[in-house]
Parts: structure tokens; sequence; C-alpha cells
């Protein structure tokens, strides 16, 4: 693992939630290479340490770089639509598709807009985001700092709850989407530890007839063990 220095004017400045980034602020772990090499996948981590103020970086360049949310943009359609009234609940049962029909272009451009969701395009169906970009989302979603009622935040927070013990809990989204004849695929969310949050982010592109089911929750379990979770000691 190396610190990487970096301009203050370089640091993030997509990252919405970061004020007052520093130049040492930073670790590009290079180590969490081997996880993505093992499977055959390109891609990128990125987690942010709120008690410390710190991030982890695998593959800074990807980190930064745009690619189609996929259905990973559902949880922002889904606090849009609960916030809205146009979800009655979390737990309804409604696809991707439908439930931005439902809401509308209009609307959903307007949260787009007000929340600086990546590129910002979706009226023109070309909307992206960088992981980056994503992992600001997630921390904001966590300590409920979106533009949305809180127990809709709160609600869908527990959604994407995936595991719960006395040692941790563990939350994220995957997802995955064709782009460019491959697939890329998403894991949002956040571990917490010893009453410490980290958000996180993972994103990569892998073969068509890559199996990003099995691919993702593999990558998230071991690079998180590879830092430091799930023993009780982060």
């Amino acid at each position: 693992m190396k610190k990487v220095f970096y301009p203050i004017s370089f640091l993030f400045l997509t990252f919405l939630f970061v004020a007052s980034c520093t130049v040492n602020n930073v670790k590009e772990d290079d180590s969490i290479g081997k996880y993505f090499n093992e499977k055959n996948v390109i891609g990128t981590f990125g987690m942010f340490d709120n008690s410390r103020g710190t991030f982890t970086i695998y593959n800074l360049d990807r980190f930064k770089q745009n690619f189609p949310p996929g259905e990973s943009f559902f949880l922002f359609s889904k606090l849009v639509g609960l916030h809205t009234g146009k979800l009655s609940s979390d737990t309804i049962q409604i696809d991707f598709a439908s439930l931005n029909d439902q809401i509308g272009k209009d609307t959903l451009q307007f949260w787009v807009d007000s929340v600086k969701y990546g590129n910002k395009k979706w009226k023109q169906d070309s909307i992206t985001i960088s992981p980056d970009e994503q992992l600001g989302l997630m921390k904001r979603l966590y300590f409920k700092q979106l533009p949305f009622r809180g127990s809709v935040q709160e609600g869908i927070k527990k959604s994407i709850l995936v595991e719960n013990n006395a040692q941790y809990q563990l939350a994220y989204q995957k997802t995955e989407v064709l782009y460019a004849n491959k697939k890329i695929a998403w894991v949002l969310g956040w571990v917490e530890e010893n009453r410490h949050v980290y958000p996180f982010v993972i994103n990569y592109e892998s073969a068509l007839d890559a199996n990003t089911n099995s691919i993702s929750p593999a990558l998230t379990k071991e690079i998180l063990s590879h830092i430091g979770f799930f023993k009780g000691i982060m």
C-alpha cells in the first residue's frame, strides 16, 4: 500500500460531500488488484473512512471515469418515487423501467439536477456517473444528507442491508449493464463496524458471459476482508 499525494485542485473535485480534501488523505492500494485479476475483470475500488476522513483507492484513473449506472440508478429512482409519492412503499414490487415511466422524465431530470447526479443527461438517455460520484452518493444516503425526506432515505438504507450481526453491518446494491460489448458491474454500499461507517464502491468490466451475480459478492467480501473487516478490529 502506498500513499499518493496530489494537488488539492486535483483531488475529487466531483466528490460532493468532501469539502476539505488534503494532500495526504488518499491511499492508493495496488494490492487490491489481485482480486480483480483472479476473476479476469478490470475494475476499481474506492472506500471512504468517515471517522478519519481518508480514502482507500485502487485504480484511481478508472475511479474518476464515467460509466452508465444501469440499475444502480434504481436506488435513486426509488428515492425520487417515494419522496414524490409516485411510489407508495420501498417494498413494492416494480421494475426499473416501470418506475421511471411512472415518475416521468421531467421529474427525474429535476432531481438529477438537484442532486447533481453524474453528467445529469437523464432526459437524453445518456446518463453516466463515476465511481467517485457513486461513493459520494452512498455516503450522503447513509447520513441522510440527500434532499429527500429522512424516512425515505432510511427505508432505502434498510432495503439494501445484506448482513447484520453483532460484529458488523454490510449493505450494498449490485447490478450490471451491457455497454460497448461488455458488462459493466457496480457494487454500491457501506460496511459498518465498531460504530464506524465506511461507504465503498466497486466498478468493473467483464466479458459478456461472465457471471457477475457471483463475482460481485465475492469481490466485495474478499476486498473488505483484505482491508481488515469482519474481524472486529476496524
